[in-house]
């Protein structure tokens, strides 16, 4: 049972100030991952450097070490090296593969996985893990020849998998996940034969641009717009791997600027990958004073610093080819609809609902305790603006970007705010509180 000194206090933020200064956001999750599980099955050594120390990145490199491969200490402002033991060098583990709270980790080792012949794995997570989707991965790789097993016909972890021999074939995946292609694209790099991956719309491609950069024999756009196709083959090779910071961390910020009177901050070194670039584009239909600056390209990845300062904004409509652009900004650009005028509409964004939590539900529910005017529907929210919002208890109901929402819509809300469970912001973005502090000093 656990003691009432061991759960955290709530954390206090106080109303009022500004925001003012320069932040540097940590590393890219999304390619944190992929340097990682990349970096494993080449050739040779590949060092990272501004890869993610959070808690999950680090469930990717705990897994693969499981299997053999040799990962270095993950410590903020040092390289990462992993010593690749090339695509079939991956170890049966002796134990689970404990997969954290991470269901990047999760979907892109099944992927990885799967064409492991003979070899058993075992994936497990915690609570919130265990309850999310994972047929959505296990299906299309089951029509490569993977066996995947697992509660309620293997949607959900614990999972099992029988490493088999995959064969090529064209998948048409019914969501634009970058999860599930990204899955798809491991496996097929030891498939017979070549595998197309064809999406309803494009969601982020950073698979795609560092499998070319490994070696890869991968070609996008071949016969659809979104389709992608790897022919395996090629051996990887171990690279240098730079991340730039994360958009979707950056975003917070971008919106704590714009929403703050008297606010003005720069964000620098954050990656503008056009499949990420959706929260941008929102923010200037919102008419928020957002520039780009030193605009650059780092290891195949276009980057920038954002300047961004507070004033008016109008509501947003979103929806569509949109949604898989910016899902993971949509709770803090729930917070932005707060302070625009008009009403903003978030469309087909169901997606959220498997999250790390139903964000949808859990932001309409802390939002609204605030004193937020909105709507719940089934794949989105219609959000009032402008309103006052008014500190009190709320709760991060342990979700990453929740905590670090509520925080943002702290900043001007009248009177002090208690966040209970502040402590999940780490999952993304451990030093979160930190330059809160820090920029509000």
């Amino acid at each position: 049972m656990t003691s009432a000194a061991a759960i955290p206090a709530p954390l206090h933020l106080p109303a009022g100030g500004s925001l003012r200064g320069t932040v540097r956001v940590p590393g890219d999750k999304s390619i944190s991952h992929r340097a990682l599980l990349f970096g494993a099955i080449a050739e040779g050594e590949t060092r990272i450097e501004g890869l993610l120390p959070a808690e999950d990145p680090l469930s990717t490199a705990d897994c693969l070490r499981a299997m053999g491969v040799e990962v270095s200490p993950i410590e903020a402002g040092q390289p990462v090296l992993v010593q690749g033991v090339g695509l079939d060098g991956l170890q049966e583990p002796g134990d689970v593969l404990e997969c954290g709270n991470s269901g990047t980790t999760m979907r892109l080792m099944l992927g990885l996985l799967a064409g492991r012949c003979g070899r058993h794995f075992v994936l497990s997570g915690d609570r919130s893990l265990r309850g999310r989707p994972m047929r959505r991965v296990g299906e299309p790789l089951a029509g490569m020849g993977a066996q995947i097993h697992g509660r309620k016909g293997g949607n959900f972890a614990p999972l099992a998998v029988l490493g088999q021999p995959l064969r090529g074939t064209t998948i048409y995946t019914p969501v634009a996940s970058a999860q599930v292609k990204s899955a798809i694209l491991l496996a097929a790099l030891t498939a017979e034969g070549p595998t197309t991956v064809i999406e309803p719309a494009q969601s982020r491609d950073h698979s795609e641009r560092m499998l070319r950069a490994f070696g890869a024999h991968l070609v996008v756009g071949g016969s659809a717009a979104n389709d992608v196709t790897v022919t395996p083959g090629p051996a990887l090779r171990g690279q240098s791997v730079v991340v730039p910071g994360d958009i979707s961390s950056a975003a917070f910020w971008l919106v704590a600027a714009a929403i703050t009177p008297g606010a003005e901050l720069t964000v620098e070194n954050v990656g503008l990958n056009p499949s990420r670039t959706g929260i941008l584009e929102v923010l200037q239909q919102m008419g928020a004073a957002i520039e780009v600056r030193h605009a650059r390209d780092v290891a195949g990845e276009p980057v920038g610093d954002l300047h961004v300062c507070h004033g008016p904004l109008q509501a947003f409509d979103i929806g569509g080819d949109l949604i898989p652009r910016l899902v993971d900004e949509i709770p803090v650009l729930a917070v932005a609809a707060c302070f625009a005028e008009g009403v903003s509409r978030i469309r087909d964004a169901e997606e959220l609902r498997v999250k790390e939590t139903d964000r949808l539900a859990v932001m309409a529910r802390q939002l609204g305790a605030m004193g937020a005017r909105l709507e719940e529907f089934a794949d989105g929210l219609a959000i009032t603006g402008p309103t006052v919002l008014r500190g009190t208890a709320v709760d991060s109901e342990t979700d990453h970007r929740v905590a670090m929402s509520l925080a943002v819509a702290s900043l001007v809300a009248e009177g002090a705010t208690s966040l209970a469970r502040p402590e999940a912001a780490a999952v993304s973005y451990p030093g979160f509180w930190d330059d809160l502090a820090r920029l509000r000093a």
